[in-house]
C-alpha cells in the first residue's frame, strides 16, 4: 500500500493500469475527449478496467459544453469526472451523482490566481489537481503556497516530481498532500518501461 493518495492521469494501457492498481495506486484517469492524444474508446476503457479491481476509476476531459461532456460519459462507467472548466462545476453536481475533479494548469495561473480559485471552488470538488504541461519546476515560491493550501484544500499535486527525493521531501513537508503522475505509452503491447514512475511509486509504499 502507498502512504498516501496517488492518481495516475492519461492511462493508455493495460500495463501501466495494472502496474500501478498492484502498486496500490488510489485512482487511474482515462481522458474521455476524442481530439485528446491520449484518448481512450469506451471499448478500450470496458477491456482495460476488465483486469482491474479495487481502483477508482476518472474520466478525464477538457470539454467546455456540458452536454457534449454528458453525452461522452455515459458510455464510461466511473467513480470521478475530472473537469479544466470551473463552471461546469455546479451544472455537474446537479447532473451527476458522482465526486468531481478540478484540474488547475500551474502554466496559466500564477499563485493568488490559484488561491483565489481553490478558495471559490473548494465546497464543489473533491480534489484540485494542481498539473503542468510546461515542466514547471517546485520552486520555493510555490513551496510557499503549497503550504498555505494544502491545510485547507484536498490537493493532488502533479507538478515538479522529477524523482523519489523530491516526492519524499514533499511528502514529509506536506503529509496531507496526494500526488498525481501521468501513464505513458507501451513501448510494444504488454512491455513497459515505468521509468520514473516505478522509483516514485516504490518510494510512497509503506514499510
Amino acid at each position: 500500500m502507498l502512504t498516501r493518495t496517488v492518481k495516475i492521469s492519461n492511462v493508455t494501457n493495460l500495463s501501466d493500469a495494472r502496474y500501478c492498481a498492484g502498486m496500490g495506486v488510489e485512482m487511474l484517469g482515462f481522458s474521455i475527449d476524442q481530439d485528446s492524444p491520449n484518448y481512450i474508446s469506451p471499448k478500450k476503457f470496458e477491456e482495460i478496467c476488465s483486469w482491474l479491481a479495487g481502483v477508482q476509476l476518472v474520466a478525464e476531459s477538457s470539454q467546455s459544453d456540458p452536454e457534449l461532456l454528458l453525452k461522452a460519459l455515459s458510455e464510461y462507467p466511473v467513480h470521478y469526472v475530472q473537469v479544466e472548466t470551473p463552471g461546469l462545476l455546479t451544472y455537474l453536481q446537479s447532473e451527476l451523482n458522482l465526486p468531481l475533479i478540478l484540474r488547475v494548469s500551474v502554466d496559466t495561473y500564477d499563485a493568488n490566481d490559484i488561491y483565489s480559485i481553490l478558495s471559490r471552488y473548494g465546497d464543489d470538488v473533491a480534489y484540485f489537481l494542481l498539473e503542468s504541461d510546461a515542466n514547471t519546476t517546485l520552486s520555493e515560491e510555490w513551496v510557499d503556497v503549497l503550504a498555505k493550501l494544502a491545510k485547507e484544500y484536498p490537493i493532488l499535486i502533479g507538478f515538479g516530481l522529477d524523482d523519489e527525493n523530491t516526492v519524499n521531501n514533499l511528502t514529509e513537508t506536506f503529509p496531507e498532500i496526494g500526488i498525481a503522475l501521468r501513464g505513458s505509452e507501451e513501448i510494444r503491447p504488454g512491455y513497459k518501461d515505468f521509468g520514473s514512475m516505478m522509483d516514485i511509486l516504490e518510494a510512497l509504499e509503506e514499510e
